[in-house]
């Protein structure tokens, strides 16, 4: 089928994305307890874009760094990164439950210090560790925070992610974490938030991410069926790391786990062009994000109909500027970055320069020359 893509209205969304940092919209005022997201989502949205420096001063980049840097928390288990200041409170050496670190927002404020090129000067990297070691609870997972048992395969994936800019894998146990994502795999092939979940998109993406983060890592993952094997690589897919375009990783699956998900993420590609979150649901945008960087992920990018899935996310445009979750809804800053993230590994045919994007890192879902600073930055010995 052949399909007519709107142009991206690059300059609308930098505009929302810097309304967005300012002060969120009415209808968005309930995310400010997770301001620290928020940021990363607008700072990732300028930074795809490549307008950061164009659309902001240098005052303002200043700025937000301050902003991180006070988020960054110290305690009796260790140091992180809380979601804001909202409903905190100071304590000298110690934290509370409410402005203990989180370890979703440490994850996000590790890739806005990147984002913003911070020299990590600041970042406390033994605390970090032991604020990682606490989080782990005994059955392998990880909660939000060191004193929590919220566990599901997102604080996994934000754990491992950490430990991979750390450079450092000491603070995890891999075996019982990877045990723990293996026990949330469907028989559909997907994964689910926990241990018999139905499988979903977004969990999907942060196991496959997860694993391979491990794997790249030169740590010995093993799939569930078979000895460890070379995966094929995808010619389109642009997974950013030290070894890029050197190497090819050995594969955390299965050829038959491999192609089971494989399948299974493609049928989730709707008519419409988007992708669901789960099989016979309506697409969304971030969907589109999950679903197709776990793809990119598996070698299997080229089987995406990038096509139709810019012209869905051309008619998820707002038209004041941001992306909505689907057609004809508010745009907001989460499906604003992770549309133009899907939109960056599969750039349609022939729809003009508003759609080129520069590589994109689908492990630590930023952009390459982003996922480098961090991996060059955040390791002890970088200091």
């Amino acid at each position: 089928m052949s399909y007519t893509v709107a142009p991206l209205a690059r300059s609308g969304h930098a505009a929302h994305a810097n309304r967005c940092l300012t002060a969120l919209p009415a209808s968005q005022v309930e995310l400010d307890p997770s301001k620290l997201a928020i940021a990363y989502y607008c700072l990732g949205t300028l930074d795809l874009l490549g307008l950061l420096q164009t659309k902001t001063s240098e005052r303002d980049r200043d700025a937000w760094r301050g902003w991180l840097w006070e988020q960054q928390t110290h305690g009796a288990h260790g140091t992180g990164f809380r979601p804001s200041h909202f409903m905190t409170v100071a304590l000298k050496d110690e934290y509370t439950d409410a402005s203990a670190p989180h370890i979703i927002m440490t994850y996000t404020a590790l890739l806005g210090l990147a984002i913003l090129r911070d020299d990590f000067k600041r970042l406390d990297r033994e605390g970090l560790r032991r604020f990682v070691r606490a989080c782990q609870l005994p059955d392998g997972s990880f909660g939000t925070t060191p004193t929590r048992t919220d566990a599901d395969l997102r604080t996994t994936y934000c754990a491992f992610a950490i430990c991979s800019m750390l450079d450092d894998w000491s603070a995890v146990d891999v075996p019982a974490a990877t045990g723990y994502i293996a026990r949330c795999r469907s028989f559909e092939g997907g994964y689910g938030q926990a241990p018999a979940g139905e499988a979903l998109g977004g969990t999907t993406y942060t196991a496959i991410a997860a694993l391979h983060l491990a794997a790249r890592s030169g740590l010995h993952i093993g799939p569930q069926d078979s000895q460890l094997h070379v995966a094929p690589q995808d010619s389109q897919s642009h997974v950013g790391s030290r070894e890029q375009g050197q190497t090819r990783e050995r594969s955390p699956l299965s050829p038959r786990e491999r192609a089971q998900t494989i399948r299974w993420l493609l049928a989730n590609q709707t008519s419409g062009g988007g992708f669901s979150g789960r099989i016979n649901k309506e697409a969304d945008a971030c969907y589109c994000f999950w679903c197709g960087a776990a793809l990119q992920i598996l070698g299997a990018g080229a089987f995406v109909d990038a096509d139709a899935l810019a012209a869905f996310f051309a008619r998820c445009q707002f038209k004041y500027g941001g992306i909505a979750k689907a057609p004809d809804e508010h745009p907001d800053p989460y499906h604003t970055y992770l549309s133009l993230a899907a939109a960056s590994m599969y750039p349609p045919t022939g729809a003009g320069e508003t759609w080129a994007f520069e590589p994109f890192d689908c492990l630590l879902n930023a952009r390459v020359e982003t996922a480098q600073w961090a991996r060059m930055h955040i390791p002890a010995s970088s200091t």
